[in-house]
């Protein structure tokens, strides 16, 4: 390769200046991708045919390559998305094919599906992402070796596993004998007997193993129990869950066990799949309004309207990276950052302690960021430089540059983006009517960040001809990273790491959170309280009230934000026949409150009938119950000038300290009450006032309380008081200084749920 480079660059004209762009790498890409090009003249067209066989022939399968990442984006790039249908066709293609020595390290914070139906029951990471990206790192040449199959045979065994592995059931079977028939098993001719028994055996000790009886009662992915039974199948069986949650360091032995195990007999590398820490954690994204939102699932979905302004990983303990990841990335030769979600795939990896610094020490390997093909909406949709533009690829640089412990500097120098250039119009079109819009390319910015991006063709040209659809292409994007190395290696890589950082300062410099509480814990403590409270359904029957309960655990584990501390004060949930609802509706129309009489969260009961609505319902008055019962009284005066009554105002006792039964400490809720725009009596520490004018109504404090705390965990959730905040949005004039004081109100109260209400 370096030989006929330098052959070619002695002649006054270069064959490599008929192939278009600028940039060498750029250049022979093109020409592996799409060959030489039509009109050139014969010796030319054979010099560079000849380049292109040299290209083709770089010794590559001793290689060690790392890709970092998870989901959808690593599996695609490695060997093809095992759970789409197509995958099938070619599944013996992309990075496994060309480089056998691929490992993937995955992120462990999805929460989502699956794998948090999971998170319930049992005391592990995540584990979803490892299911996917295991199936598809399955290698054509160790199955064969293993289970002696010709090609055909395994193609078909493969087949046979992605039906199994991507199985679901929703309700609980009722036995192995008939989950093994519903998934296909029973009938998987095509697998070897070993691992047609092996699966058999697996699946077997799901309904044999007390410890994973609850597993089946829930829907699932039958790939992902599959996972965990050959996990716990190395974990002896006098553990109880219980008991393992204070023996981490045994959970974590045989969880590597369990997975290698599978990897090996599934023809796949024993190192193919590694999590990045063994210690479970969540996604915390902050944005620029200040709210908070953890779990990865829930910050997927959410629509906040404002650009992420940060990214925080919460551990159950402090996070650990096994000395088996620290080897790989020492002994890369080339290391892949894998397309995926911006702030749930690379960053929680690149937040664990070590990793960054071990990438960063590396100083001999190939470092590739792999940009993603569209925005997302909830991550990418808003630019935190410029919220008014689309996001472009130097702000999804710029994210990984604050969010990654002593930011980008060695990790990677180059991007490797898609070139559009080829794709009709009205498939894009077709794409911007689903919300999905393009990371746009803006070279130059990209180029000042001291990143070289490289556009290449690396999607599925026949996904886009049969289905319309664009996606990176496995076997496109293996021959560009051959292509990429091969330059690397030749010494002709002009943006060839600058510098150097080993990362020790920066990662003993980043504070790691490690409040997370274990989440099959949390979720038996909800569970716990929950069946602690009364539960008050006019008219329903028994059945009914264990339906809602269900409901009411399934809203506090999603909304991972709640402290288990905000239900001390809540004794039980009673519905409210609509004829016997006695509260006045002037000014609202929210049909939920806490009764500090009782310490009862009322619904209404029209609220029950929609999910949506009582999920609303309940948090209002759940955020409500923060108050407690912090007033001994309240009333409402005229304000009068003659006959002429211009307002009222608004009077607010408090009971004593000592009489109060509050979330809040005194200070805390005085701070409060003045967010609220109540004025503090200065002879009277708990007598609190508001004027309002004419006939204008407004928002007391407690009603504010609940409809802010619903609003803040989910804003989709709370349109009463999203027109207050709108505010924020506003480029504030200085001619108008009340605009401003509203704002900061409106900021000072949003940090005020963040940090004194939720924690963060």
């Amino acid at each position: 390769m370096a030989a006929g480079l330098e052959r070619i660059d002695r002649k006054a004209l270069s064959p490599l200046d008929l192939l278009p762009h600028t940039d060498i790498r750029e250049k022979l890409v093109e020409l592996v991708l799409t060959g030489v090009p039509e009109g050139v003249p014969a010796e030319t067209a054979s010099e560079l045919q000849q380049i292109r066989e040299e290209l083709g022939h770089e010794a590559v399968r001793d290689l060690n390559v790392v890709v970092f990442g998870g989901g959808t984006g690593l599996s695609t790039i490695i060997g093809g998305d095992s759970r789409s249908k197509s995958w099938i066709k070619d599944p013996f293609s992309g990075l496994k094919c060309l480089f056998p020595k691929t490992r993937s390290i995955i992120c462990i914070t999805d929460d989502g599906g699956s794998t948090g139906e999971l998170l319930k029951d049992l005391p592990l990471i995540a584990l979803g992402d490892i299911r996917h990206v295991l199936l598809s790192s399955i290698q054509l040449l160790k199955l064969q070796k293993l289970h002696g199959l010709s090609e055909k045979q395994a193609v078909r065994c493969v087949k046979s596993l992605a039906e199994i592995f991507n199985y679901r059931f929703r309700s609980r079977p009722e036995s192995s004998r008939q989950l093994l028939h519903d998934c296909g098993l029973t009938d998987a001719d095509d697998l070897p007997l070993i691992v047609k028994e092996m699966l058999e055996n697996i699946i077997e000790n799901l309904f044999a193993d007390k410890r994973l009886y609850p597993t089946l009662q829930r829907p699932h992915c039958l790939g992902n129990l599959i996972l965990v039974s050959s996990i716990y199948e190395q974990i002896p069986g006098h553990y109880s869950n219980e008991s393992l949650l204070t023996e981490p360091d045994l959970i974590r032995q045989n969880l590597h066990r369990g997975i290698a195990s599978l990897c090996v007999t599934l023809g796949a590398d024993e190192q193919a799949v590694i999590p990045c820490t063994y210690v479970p954690a969540e996604l915390s994204l902050r944005y620029t309004n200040g709210v908070q939102v953890t779990g990865e699932h829930k910050s997927g979905a959410a629509r906040r309207g404002y650009p992420v302004d940060s990214v925080h990983i919460n551990f159950c303990e402090e996070p650990e990276v096994s000395d088996e990841v620290l080897a790989l990335i020492e002994d890369a030769d080339i290391m892949i950052m894998a397309p995926g979600s911006l702030y749930s795939s690379l960053i929680p990896i690149f937040q664990v302690p070590k990793i960054a610094a071990a990438v960063k020490g590396n100083h001999h390997a190939l470092k590739i960021l792999v940009s993603n093909l569209w925005v997302q909406a909830g991550e990418t949709d808003l630019s935190l430089s410029e919220p008014d533009r689309k996001f472009h690829l130097s702000d999804l640089l710029k994210a990984y540059e604050r969010n990654i412990p002593g930011g980008t500097r060695g990790l990677f120098n180059k991007v490797l983006c898609l070139s559009f250039k080829d794709v009709p119009a009205t498939i894009i079109q077709n794409y911007a009517v689903e919300g999905k819009i393009p990371i746009y390319l803006d070279r130059d910015e990209v180029k000042r960040q001291g990143i070289f991006p490289l556009e290449c063709g690396i999607y599925s040209t026949s996904a886009l001809r049969e289905h319309g659809v664009i996606r990176h292409d496995p076997k496109q994007f293996s021959l560009v990273i051959r292509t990429l190395w091969a330059i690397f290696r030749s010494g002709r890589d002009s943006c060839q790491e600058a510098g150097s950082t080993d990362g020790q300062d920066h990662d003993e410099q980043h504070k790691y959170l490690t409040s997370m509480q274990i989440p099959c814990l949390r979720y038996q403590r909800i569970k716990d309280y929950l069946a602690g409270i009364t539960i008050q359904l006019e008219g329903m029957r028994r059945t009914e009230t264990d339906a809602i309960r269900d409901i009411f655990q399934n809203i506090l584990w999603n909304h991972k934000d709640i402290p288990l501390e905000h239900l001390q004060f809540v004794k039980g949930v009673q519905c409210v026949a609509r004829e016997h609802w006695k509260r006045n509706q002037n000014w609202d129309k929210v049909f939920s409150f806490y009764d500090p009489k009782d310490s009862i969260l009322k619904i209404r009961q029209d609220q029950f009938n929609s999910a949506d609505r009582l999920e609303v319902a309940f948090l209002v008055a759940l955020g409500q119950g923060l108050l407690g019962n912090y007033a001994a009284r309240k009333e409402i005066l005229p304000i009068c000038s003659g006959a002429i009554e211009l307002g009222k105002s608004y009077h607010l006792y408090l009971k004593p300290e000592e009489e109060r039964n509050c979330y809040f400490s005194p200070r805390d809720l005085a701070t409060y009450l003045t967010l609220a725009r109540m004025i503090p009596d200065p002879a009277d520490a708990n007598h609190f006032t508001r004027l309002v004018n004419g006939a204008e109504g407004f928002t007391p404090p407690g009603l504010l309380m609940g409809l802010t705390y619903a609003w803040y965990l989910d804003n989709r959730f709370a349109s009463h008081i999203e027109y207050k905040m709108a505010v924020l949005k506003i480029d504030h004039s200085d001619l108008i200084p009340e605009q401003v004081r509203m704002k900061s109100r409106r900021e000072k109260l949003t940090v005020f749920f963040r940090e004194v209400i939720f924690g963060h």
